[in-house]
C-alpha cells in the first residue's frame, strides 16, 4: 500500500469532536473519515434496496446458523 502525505486545514472544534467520537489520534481519525466518505456511495445503494431484497431463509434460520 502506498501512502500520500497531505496537509489539511480543518476547524479545531470539528477535529476535536471527531477525535472524541473515534477515540483515536489525528491521523487515524482522518483515515476513518476518508474511509466513511469513500463507502458512502455503497451505503446509499444499499438503502435503495431496502424492502426489495427477498431472502430464502427465515430470520430464525439465520439466527440458528450462528
Amino acid at each position: 500500500m502506498t501512502a500520500r502525505k497531505i496537509t489539511v486545514e480543518v476547524p479545531l472544534d470539528l477535529l476535536e469532536k471527531a477525535q472524541r467520537a473515534s477515540g483515536t489520534g489525528v491521523t487515524q481519525t482522518v483515515r476513518t473519515g476518508l474511509q466513511l466518505v469513500a463507502a458512502s456511495g455503497t451505503y446509499a445503494r444499499l438503502r435503495q434496496l431496502r424492502g426489495k431484497a427477498r431472502f430464502t431463509r427465515t430470520w430464525a434460520e439465520l439466527k440458528d446458523d450462528r
